[in-house]
């Protein structure tokens, strides 16, 4: 039997207040001084130390610089590589809203330990959105091969609204989640379903209750929320950074006068900087017999995977 991907009102979980139609961000920042902030949290980036992944050359990608997004934090620099394979639409927003500086000097002015940090509302009122028009929702994308997703265990798709079995796997480096390909043969137009998980460091859409209604506001997860999975846009997977979105102050400006809330710096994208303040990403070709082989060496006994959500994906930065 197909699934079937529903909504319901009552679904709007917990970013349901957080993201609603608001007004216009009408001050533009000092690109400036965002530009040369982030020059040195980057050049920061570069020097740390790398991790050693016993990979071979031909078992890496490299992260297209489009397809990149350098916030700078309080708390150093977090670099996302959003999908746009996945939600075109809300990549495309969200590089031009980065483009025209809209994020610089905003608030962190949601964040739930263990959940998420979300930030992007008004200038005027951080619970409010950007003046633009509400995106349709990309929660899945259909698919009859690209992209391509593995499919390594079950896995329910969301425990709260669509309590289905489906399949776990990566595509690119990202988590995702799919309907299995063999439902293919007996789909009307010969695809399934897809998904990019909520897993800790997932980039994403917040909307209010209307699924349609995602503007401006977005939020970087600090866990792994499974209720959110199929039922808000995932767009992105930070890459590198996920310490300091961990960092960032808890609170709630709405709900809380006296918190002070941690600030985005600046966002931009990579094609944007200059070569010299580009970071190249290496992430593992998780299509590759490399990867299957590091796979293995994290099952159990049994011969079971960790969950999903759970195994780290190789990541570098090259100098």
């Amino acid at each position: 039997m197909i699934m079937r991907f529903t909504l319901s009102a009552s679904l709007a979980l917990a970013l349901t207040t957080a993201a609603c139609a608001g007004e216009s961000a009408n001050d533009t920042a000092d690109a400036d001084t965002a530009a040369a902030g982030a020059a040195s949290a980057i050049q920061a980036q570069e020097t740390a130390p790398a991790p050693q992944w016993d990979l071979p050359a031909d078992a890496w990608r490299t992260a297209d610089q489009e397809d990149l997004l350098y916030i700078e934090t309080d708390h150093g620099m977090v670099i996302v590589e959003m999908a746009p394979e996945f939600a075109p639409n809300h990549v495309a927003r969200m590089r031009a809203l980065a483009q025209e500086r809209f994020y610089d000097f905003l608030v962190w002015h949601r964040v739930i330990d263990g959940f998420m940090a979300q930030g992007g509302g008004s200038r005027s009122n951080p619970g409010h959105a950007a003046d633009v028009e509400g995106l349709e929702a990309e929660f899945t994308v259909r698919r009859s091969g690209e992209p391509v997703v593995t499919e390594l265990q079950d896995r329910i798709i969301n425990p709260r609204a669509l309590p289905q079995t489906a399949k776990a796997g990566f595509w690119d480096g990202f988590p995702a989640g799919t309907q299995t390909a063999a439902l293919a043969a007996i789909t009307g137009d010969g695809q399934v379903q897809s998904w990019l998980l909520h897993c800790r460091g997932a980039a994403a859409a917040a909307r209010t209750s209307d699924p349609n209604s995602a503007r401006s506001q977005f939020y970087i997860t600090r866990g792994n929320p499974e209720h959110l999975n199929a039922q808000y846009t995932s767009w992105g997977r930070v890459r590198v950074g996920q310490d300091a979105i961990d960092a960032i102050a808890v609170g709630s400006a709405m709900e809380d006068p006296d918190f002070r809330p941690d600030t985005i710096r600046s966002m931009r994208t990579g094609d944007e900087l200059p070569a010299e303040e580009q970071v190249t990403i290496e992430v593992a070709d998780t299509d590759s017999a490399a990867f299957a082989a590091y796979l293995d060496t994290l099952r159990d006994p049994s011969g079971n995977l960790p969950d999903i959500c759970d195994i780290t994906v190789p990541t570098r930065i090259v100098e």
